[in-house]
């Protein structure tokens, strides 16, 4: 059985798609661009961004019972590697020791003109 996830302190989303599902323990949150709840572009380069991105799939796990400290794989979508670092240095401020594990790939572009996004799988904690 699944069960749709919404939290209306990040953006909705822009297509046949749901923030997050709710199956078997685990939570499934979408891939999250860096739009505010308004629906616009975080303003800034890669760790502004980053950061949004991280805010948005906090909104969308806090909205399952769940939280940041609960995921347990993540795939980070970038345009340019090169901005790694940087990004990385968001990433490691909000995921501790155990981090989840962690695929990064570089795309050659992102819905909304993004530089980064990233999705995310938890374990239910309640």
């Amino acid at each position: 059985m699944k069960r749709e996830i919404r939290s209306e302190n990040a953006p909705a989303a822009i297509g046949p798609y749901s923030q997050g599902v709710a199956a078997g323990g685990f939570v499934f949150v979408s891939g999250q661009i860096p739009l505010g709840p308004d629906g616009k572009l975080a303003e800034g380069g890669i760790k502004e961004q980053a950061e949004r991105c991280i805010v948005n799939l906090a909104a969308i796990l806090e909205s399952s019972g769940s939280g940041l400290g609960d995921v347990v794989k993540t795939t980070v979508y970038m345009r340019d590697l090169a901005q790694f670092p940087e990004m990385n240095e968001v990433y490691a401020r909000h995921f501790k020791a155990p981090c989840p594990a962690r695929a990064t790939v570089e795309v050659s572009a992102l819905p909304k003109g993004a530089l980064v996004e990233i999705d995310a799988i938890a374990v239910r904690s309640r």
